[in-house]
């Protein structure tokens, strides 16, 4: 399940550390949590979709090694990336 192209740019622009930013990794972070969070939704009502359930342990990892990379360069960004995403409690 994708993200809509104007939920797209709100995250863009709520996670950018600087105008015209696409790239950082609190962007790709932001977004890969919004995929996943759209197919843990899908996955409530198709339990066997394993085409997508394996597209959507990719996109975990993806993230996983994203949020590693922020946390080896900043511990005070990764400890405010994960706040505001609300990933971790």
């Amino acid at each position: 399940m994708s993200v809509s192209a104007e939920r797209k740019q709100e995250l863009i622009q709520e996670y950018a550390t600087k105008s015209g930013d696409t790239g950082s990794p609190e962007v790709q972070v932001a977004i890969l949590t919004e995929r996943i969070t759209n197919l843990t939704e899908h996955f409530k009502t198709h339990g066997k979709d394993n085409h997508s359930r394996r597209g959507l342990l990719k996109m975990v990892s993806q993230r996983r090694r994203l949020l590693d990379y922020v946390k080896s360069s900043d511990q005070d960004r990764y400890q405010k990336l994960i706040n505001r995403l609300g990933i971790r409690r």
